[in-house]
């Protein structure tokens, strides 16, 4: 597959569904950065994959379970792929996680994604996060965490912040972070003002702060 797959099917994906516009608070400046965006179930990733405009310089975190097909189904039951308690339930429940681990690790493996262990791994995700930023290109991240049907909790994860100090420690520079609020029904990403994660403070005095002004900012507030 690769990148010829990935801009094929990006293509077809612009093409048969609505077209997305851009809102910036403030005007982008060029330079490595954090796009952190509402999850939205599928169509959240789909879309910043496909339709965002800076999405050929852009690294998706995934999930590396969605990437190994004997993980998927566990992942497509616990993320609500469908309202519990739906009368079609125990159909879907055998046949949309497995229909799923066969399409979507090599589609997602066409995208130039960086992987994310929830183990001792996790320094490879964040190596490879820098590396990223080193070329000047961008990271996607997701941090909100599903609750129920299209709903997630009101806190947001931030132990990936900690890529901040890694990034001053390589760059001596701030990372910048872009709250994107993806709007499924205006068709419309709204990119707040960015917010700097700062190196002069340690990570635990401002995780929470900075944690909020993120939450606000992908829900749009």
């Amino acid at each position: 597959m690769g990148k010829r797959f990935y801009k094929a099917a990006s293509a077809l994906i612009r093409t048969f569904s609505h077209r997305m516009t851009t809102e910036w608070e403030v005007p982008f400046e060029e330079g490595p950065c954090v796009f952190v965006a509402n999850h939205v179930g599928a169509i959240g990733p789909v879309n910043m994959c496909t339709k965002f405009p800076m999405r050929d310089r852009c690294h998706p975190w995934i999930n590396n379970g969605m990437l190994e097909a004997k993980e998927v189904p566990a992942y497509v039951r616990q993320d609500y792929w469908w309202r519990p308690g739906n009368i079609f339930e125990p159909l879907l429940n055998v046949t949309v996680p497995y229909i799923a681990a066969a399409i979507l690790p090599p589609v997602l493996r066409s995208v130039q994604y960086i992987p994310v262990y929830h183990d001792q791994r996790i320094m490879l995700t964040l190596r490879q996060s820098i590396r990223a930023l080193q070329k000047d290109d961008y990271l996607i991240i997701f941090p909100e965490q599903p609750s129920g049907w299209l709903t997630h909790h009101d806190w947001i994860n931030t132990s990936w912040l900690r890529i901040g100090e890694m990034w001053y420690r390589a760059s001596g520079r701030a990372l910048k972070l872009y709250p994107v609020h993806i709007d499924r029904k205006k068709h419309l990403f709204r990119v707040a003002a960015p917010v700097y994660y700062d190196p002069a403070r340690r990570f635990t005095e401002q995780e929470e702060e900075l944690a909020g002004k993120l939450a606000k900012g992908i829900r749009g507030e």
